[in-house]
């Protein structure tokens, strides 16, 4: 059997992330590391696995935090010595859709952007490194529609300033891998009933991955460097 492929997901405690790291675990020679800041969150998604035969890793993580990120690179390096698979899920919103930029307090950006941008490009540049291990990187962004710079509204400041930038670092990143086996890409993953999409979203959360999971499982003529939502292309 072929070496497993090491997965990472940030935020899998909930949400997105959750159904990303369930779907995950249940494919062939896949193995997850979930993380989130509650350790009790993660057994629980540990134990309905193992209730279906699956299993998972799971190892607490803030991403808003340099010594946290640290101890899961360096817990990753010494048990598995590379990462394959990136999926940066942590996200929070804030500032809701009644929020105009004029009222937005900077506080609120601040502490946004240091988990939805901070946070994307504190564990990317922690783990990336443990990509040059892999055959074939792959890294997932979390953004969204709301950051499409081409359809921007108005509403949610900070949560649109941070989604626009992961897509920043999804472009750069793409460029300066370019010439590696690393594929990198945004996902949309369209309105979803989680904590951030509320429960009149249409979409359930494993729908809303389905885009997630065909990124990171690219083949290696896969696309690099794009925004993403239901498997095509989307403006930026």
């Amino acid at each position: 059997m072929d070496r497993p492929t090491i997965s990472v997901i940030t935020g899998a405690s909930r949400g997105l992330g959750r159904a990303a790291a369930h779907r995950l675990a249940t494919m062939e020679n896949q193995l997850v590391i979930a993380t989130g800041r509650r350790d009790e969150d993660l057994a629980s998604l540990r134990a309905k696995l193992q209730m279906s035969g699956h299993s998972i890793e799971t190892h607490r993580l803030d991403v808003t935090d340099d010594a946290s990120v640290a101890a899961l690179r360096d817990w990753i390096a010494q048990r598995f010595g590379r990462v394959d698979m990136l999926i940066n899920n942590a996200g929070i919103l804030l500032d809701r859709h009644s929020t105009s930029i004029l009222d937005l307090p900077l506080d609120t950006l601040r502490e946004t952007l240091e988990t939805n941008l901070f946070g994307v490009l504190r564990v990317t540049q922690a783990l990336v490194p443990l990509m040059r291990s892999s055959r074939a990187g792959r890294v997932v962004n979390l953004a969204s529609s709301m950051g499409q710079l081409a359809e921007m509204d108005g509403g949610s400041p900070a949560y649109r300033i941070s989604k626009t930038a992961v897509n920043a670092v999804t472009r750069i990143l793409a460029v300066e891998t370019a010439n590696t086996a690393i594929k990198v890409n945004s996902v949309c993953p369209g309105w979803c009933r989680t904590n951030i999409g509320g429960t009149e979203a249409p979409r359930s959360p494993e729908e809303g991955i389905d885009t997630v999971v065909w990124l990171a499982t690219l083949p290696d003529d896969g696309p690099t460097g794009g925004f993403f939502r239901d498997r095509a292309p989307i403006a930026w």
